[in-house]
């Protein structure tokens, strides 16, 4: 739930608190042509100061704990039809786990003039594709279909699904997309979405930062397509997130208890990585983050939030009046937050997916 924190005017955040103008030749459509070529606003001291990615091993401290989203985005976006010859595309929101081997399960958002009947078959991929039987409506609001396909669900994906770039890149997928819509170090797929502050690093860049003597961990949260969701209610205490699964391993529990212990600082690649910890901590409870821990989080961080893992967080720019805005305004201040941001805007850097990044502090 949203915390009680207030504006700096002294009442409640509302909506419209986390709108700005963002010019529409400031959103990324491609990304930079090396991945650590990105620029990086330091924003972690009184005044913004602009730098390239590959400096970020500079930033950092020897003992400092880097904590990466290992997350891999599936080829989610599926173009098919009915029976009947109608259009469908679909977006895979998630994959179930399955007790047969012959057959796959998965969630999946459905886009057709008139939504398939249960029982109905919907072709994907064309002649050389695959059929999915729609077994019927899911999820909290009945907005996801439940699909059920022959074979390996990864395997077709991988075969006949196309890279669910996010809305506001206009552009088709195209086989630039199948690599740099992907972290180097992506390993367990589940996502519809990039953990995008982790797309800027190259083996480069984990070189220097395991020879600066920073430590690097990782988690699992698997983005889901709730990501893009907007906030339709200016009272963020009537805002319902999305559900995510996500994972903590007990390896990476003990590199953080490591590094308070040798007084480093916990560095999260990202957002994603970031709800993941600090849901994982909300679970935990009292005793505080001792063991592995994985489940759903539904986590709604705003301004007021008592943070009890992450230190320093790395981020891509986000969408005007989103959860994410709220995130980082929650983390690093309300006022420094949005000084960054018009910094950015003035100073011409590139937003959201395929944009820059931001280096934050804990307020």
């Amino acid at each position: 739930m949203p915390s009680s924190a207030l504006h700096p005017h002294g009442r409640p955040f509302q909506l419209a608190d986390f709108d700005f103008h963002l010019p529409a030749e400031l959103i990324a459509q491609h990304p930079a042509p090396e991945r650590s070529a990105s620029r990086l606003l330091d924003g972690t001291g009184l005044l913004p100061v602009d730098r390239v990615f590959r400096a970020l091993p500079t930033l950092l401290r020897p003992g400092d704990l880097l904590v990466f989203n290992d997350t891999r985005v599936l080829k989610a976006r599926l173009f098919g039809e009915k029976p009947t010859g109608g259009a469908v595309e679909a977006l895979v929101e998630r994959l179930l786990p399955s007790t047969d081997a012959r057959h796959g399960e998965m969630l999946a958002h459905l886009r057709a003039s008139k939504s398939p009947r249960e029982g109905s078959t919907v072709r994907f991929g064309g002649a050389d594709g695959f059929d999915a039987l729609v077994l019927g409506r899911a999820g909290p609001d009945g907005s996801l279909f439940h699909l059920r396909v022959e074979g390996d669900p990864l395997v077709l994906l991988e075969r006949h699904g196309h890279v669910p770039l996010p809305p506001y890149i206009t552009h088709d997928d195209a086989p630039e997309d199948a690599e740099r819509y992907q972290t180097v170090f992506a390993r367990q797929p589940g996502a519809v979405a990039a953990p995008t502050a982790a797309l800027h690093f190259d083996e480069g860049v984990l070189a220097a930062l395991a020879a600066a003597g920073v430590a690097r961990a990782h988690v699992t949260l698997h983005v889901g397509a709730g990501t893009f969701q907007p906030v339709r209610t200016e009272n963020l205490s009537e805002h319902r997130m999305h559900s995510e699964w996500y994972d903590v391993p007990q390896t990476t529990v003990e590199a953080i208890a490591a590094c308070r212990a040798r007084g480093g600082r916990v560095v999260s690649v990202g957002t994603t990585t970031l709800r993941a910890l600090e849901s994982a901590a909300r679970h935990a409870g009292r005793g505080g983050l001792a063991q592995a821990v994985s489940g759903e989080t539904d986590i709604f961080i705003t301004p007021g939030f008592h943070f009890q893992v992450v230190d320093v967080l790395l981020t891509n720019f986000h969408l005007p009046k989103s959860t994410l805005m709220m995130l980082v305004s929650a983390f690093a201040g309300y006022p420094q937050v949005m000084a960054l941001y018009r910094h950015a805007i003035e100073t011409g850097y590139r937003f959201f997916s395929y944009g820059d990044a931001m280096l934050l502090q804990r307020a």
